[in-house]
């Protein structure tokens, strides 16, 4: 009994038959390269965009000047940038990035804590307007937009749905443009008292006091506490985010004190502190610089490399013992 065999040469002889380059084969090829491209062109959309979203707002001038529409006056121009403020935060490139949960924003870093930076400050002066400078004094009544406005700004920064934090922050702004159409046509008040910018001058000092010592906890720092000595040190993966917080406040107090010296302008004259002010914002100014390189070094004090978190810290309690001295010259008769 004979078996016959198909030779090798045949189409599906041999071993290797059915196993070669066939239609089935070369389409699952294709697609296999079709759905690699489309990752790999996902992955550069997305950095592109993440690079593009990264960028930090200039310092500009969020305030127009006085015209036929626009009639700016005591009080003005302070509410006025803190809605700009807010504003640059949910329109800048890429919207408002602290909850997003799908990519590139929900893989960025840096800007949610810019922009965390940023929203400390403006909760810090609607919260100043709302308990200090619309009120005449401690017994009278709160404006009741300011009473809106400051609690949908203090809303959580990470939500993103029911709500979303950037509906809560519209709301917040739509309260405060009311408040400032009925403060330019006399119906709402702002008094630009020195105690008030005294206490406001207050909270920023704060701020800037914390940020110093977490600026400077990169490089580690011994601390004396009741228990004896305490050696703190930022971690590693959390240098970035303390410099970017820093830098976002900083940036949207120059914004603040421009404000501030242009709606406190005879206070500060009649304190003689005007140049006080005018050296704060020029060394919050410098905290502004671009930066020249890729992330942020954390070399030690004296090392090699470059420390920029030690270098904020520098500005930012140079500013701070100014704001100090500024304070004690608004709380002196």
């Amino acid at each position: 009994m004979r078996f016959s065999r198909k030779s090798s040469d045949e189409p599906g002889g041999g071993f290797g038959g059915g196993l070669g380059a066939g239609p089935a084969s070369e389409k699952r090829a294709l697609v296999g390269w079709v759905v690699a491209a489309v990752v790999i062109g996902v992955l550069v959309v997305c950095l592109i965009l993440g690079w593009y979203w990264s960028r930090e707002p200039d310092l500009v001038r969020l305030v127009p000047e006085p015209s036929a529409e626009t009639s700016l006056i005591e009080g003005s121009t302070t509410s006025r940038t803190v809605h700009q403020l807010m504003s640059t935060l949910l329109n800048k490139p890429g919207g408002f990035l602290s909850n997003d949960i799908l990519p590139p924003g929900v893989w960025l870093d840096n800007m949610p804590n810019w922009e965390f930076g940023v929203l400390v400050q403006i909760r810090d002066m609607t919260r100043a307007m709302r308990r200090d400078m619309a009120r005449s004094q401690s017994q009278s009544s709160e404006d009741p937009s300011l009473a809106v406005a400051e609690p949908r700004f203090n809303f959580d920064n990470t939500s993103w749905a029911l709500p979303a934090s950037e509906s809560e922050y519209r709301g917040g702004m739509e309260a405060l443009a009311d408040y400032i159409r009925r403060l330019e046509r006399g119906d709402a008040e702002f008094y630009a008292r020195a105690d008030n910018l005294a206490s406001w001058i207050g909270d920023v000092s704060t701020r800037l006091g914390s940020f110093s010592q977490r600026l400077s906890a990169s490089v580690g720092r011994a601390e004396v506490t009741e228990q004896g000595r305490a050696y703190k040190r930022t971690p590693w993966l959390e240098i970035d985010d303390v410099f970017y917080e820093a830098r976002g406040s900083a940036w949207a107090l120059v914004h603040l004190l421009r404000a501030v010296e242009h709606d406190y302008a005879d206070v500060l004259e009649r304190k003689n502190a005007l140049v006080s002010l005018q050296q704060i914002i020029r060394d919050l100014e410098a905290t502004q610089r671009p930066m020249h390189s890729p992330m942020v070094f954390n070399g030690s004090g004296f090392g090699v490399l470059a420390n920029h978190s030690l270098v904020m810290a520098n500005y930012l309690s140079r500013a701070n013992a100014a704001l100090i001295d500024l304070r004690k010259l608004l709380e002196q008769g």
